[in-house]
């Protein structure tokens, strides 16, 4: 019998493993554990985990880049059944993270569920036999139900940029840092200047010779307020885990007071906008390097990143933060559109991932053999960011319009999941074999969404990995989250397509 090993850790499989199940899910970050764990808890004991990785942990296995942390506090960024009271740091680094997924689906025993080594190729609605056939690079699977659990910053971004195949020297995204490579003493351009650039750039600054970081958007950057945990705040949690659940309502509330200058009056982020101005004017005394970095879009329109390091690093004597537009890529050397060229040895892409693009969207085939994308005609769209016409049985995670800009993903990932866990125990008590979101379901829900954005902070003019390809916004949910949970509290079979192998198939919607 084989087994996978993991970092520290031996995990036996089952003697045979299943292949055919009635839950399947792909993915085991945050939303394929808390969806596993959910369903152990509900007495769903057929079901099984596929992940492409060797180890659980999604994005915070795959993201190992220096630097690496989240920008959301940890006790909010957790989950609300699984506390940790032993986080080092306010704001946890990768590794910490990491280890509390690991821990935590070791804890509440859903790794012998996991498939180690198993990517997904491809997964197609079966009519005749109502279930969906999964294709993976280990075999196939079948299942009653689908879960596509991946996340929408699994799947690095690459830059259309002329020549980079063609370049010489190391060239590696940041979601998949080559810690091989020693940087020390190269010349480093790193593109890109998001979330992950400001990170990773202030760790590597110190060892290189000459960083050249390439900007097309300035980011608005906020004071961090991350701090070291206490002792005796990490003893207090552990013997009274209420108090920890008092912090983690208190940092909910306070984050959820940005909805306020995100969605109701934009003209309240003028508050948040002069911190950040007088952030970047304490810590910047170069006038034309204080031009470079002010950003001319409304704060929040784009995410809002946290740093006390990001612009130290960039007013260091070997970093040039270089605004014009890159032209090409040569074998040795980077040309930017005002004819200069700059040598460097090595390329780090921060560029992002693939949001409203998916390659989820064109692995998976619902009714009729239509790929998602192609159900999507370019705008991601879905019912509460989960369920699509024309895909029955299919329960998406961190779909359509469930991102936030200013809260935790886990607090929405834990409201969907719920969703999917009502429908199960639904459509087992009506005995019902499939459930299909009704068409008009979903352009009524969407045609809502697309009206609460208009004359949000989102709104305001800047280009965002927020937006598709048409310019929508099919990223944000654009209201409180607590909203969002109420909404998915109960799955209602109303606006569903319900079929039971007695009933009669019921009339089709138009398209």
């Amino acid at each position: 019998m084989t087994h996978v090993e993991t970092a520290d850790r031996t995990i036996e499989p089952a003697q045979t493993p299943a292949t055919d199940v009635d839950v399947l899910i792909v993915g085991a970050g945050f939303s394929g554990l808390g969806m596993a764990i959910r369903l152990k808890q509900e007495g769903f004991d057929d079901f099984v985990v596929l992940e492409r990785a060797d180890d659980v942990g999604g994005t915070w296995q795959a993201n190992t880049y220096p630097g690496c942390a989240c920008d959301v506090p940890s006790h909010l960024y957790s989950f609300s059944f699984a506390p940790n009271p032993e986080w080092s740091q306010t704001y946890s680094l990768q590794p910490e993270i990491w280890d509390y997924l690991r821990d935590t689906a070791q804890r509440f025993d859903v790794l012998s569920h996991v498939r180690f080594g198993h990517s997904l190729t491809a997964a197609d609605w079966d009519e005749e036999a109502g279930r969906w056939q999964v294709q993976t690079d280990q075999g196939p699977f079948s299942a009653r139900v689908f879960v596509p659990a991946m996340g929408p910053l699994a799947e690095p971004k690459k830059p259309e940029v002329p020549g980079l195949d063609d370049f010489e020297g190391a060239v590696f995204h940041s979601a998949r840092w080559d810690h091989d490579h020693d940087l020390s003493g190269e010349r480093v351009a790193s593109i890109g200047t998001g979330a992950s650039a400001i990170q990773y750039v202030p760790s590597i600054q110190p060892e290189v010779e000459q960083l050249y970081a390439f900007q097309r958007t300035a980011p608005w950057i906020m004071p961090h307020s991350n701090r070291g945990v206490t002792g005796v705040e990490r003893r207090l949690y552990s013997a009274l885990p209420a108090v920890q659940r008092l912090v983690r309502g208190a940092i909910y509330s306070a984050r959820e007071i940005l909805v306020l200058g995100f969605v109701k009056k934009p003209k309240l982020m003028n508050v948040v906008e002069r911190l950040a101005r007088a952030h970047m004017r304490k810590q910047i005394s170069d006038p034309e390097l204080l031009e470079k970095v002010t950003p001319d879009y409304t704060i929040g329109c784009k995410r809002i990143l946290p740093s006390n390091k990001w612009y130290p690093a960039l007013d260091q004597a070997n970093v040039e933060l270089v605004t014009q537009a890159i032209k090409e890529v040569r074998p040795r050397s980077i040309l930017t559109e005002d004819g200069t060229e700059r040598e460097v040895d090595t390329i780090i892409l921060g560029t992002g991932f693939a949001v409203t693009d998916m390659p989820v969207a064109r692995q998976v085939r619902g009714r009729d053999g239509k790929l998602m994308v192609e159900s999507w005609g370019g705008s991601p769209r879905a019912h509460l960011g989960t369920a699509m016409p024309g895909f029955p049985n299919m329960f998406m995670l961190l779909g359509p319009n469930t991102g936030l800009g200013h809260s935790s993903m886990v607090y929405m990932i834990e409201s969907q999941v719920a969703y999917v866990i009502d429908a199960l125990r639904k459509m087992r008590d009506r005995g019902a074999d499939t459930v299909e979101v009704k068409r008009e379901t979903v352009v009524a829900y969407n045609d809502r969404i697309d009206e609460m954005h208009e004359g949000t902070v989102w709104t305001t003019g800047c280009k965002s990995w927020y937006l598709d390809d048409t310019g929508r916004n099919a990223t944000i949910w654009p209201d409180w989250t607590f909203r969002f949970r109420r909404r998915t509290q109960q799955f209602d079979l109303s606006k569903y397509e319900v079929r039971t192998t007695s009933a009669p198939e019921p009339e089709k919607v138009a398209a």
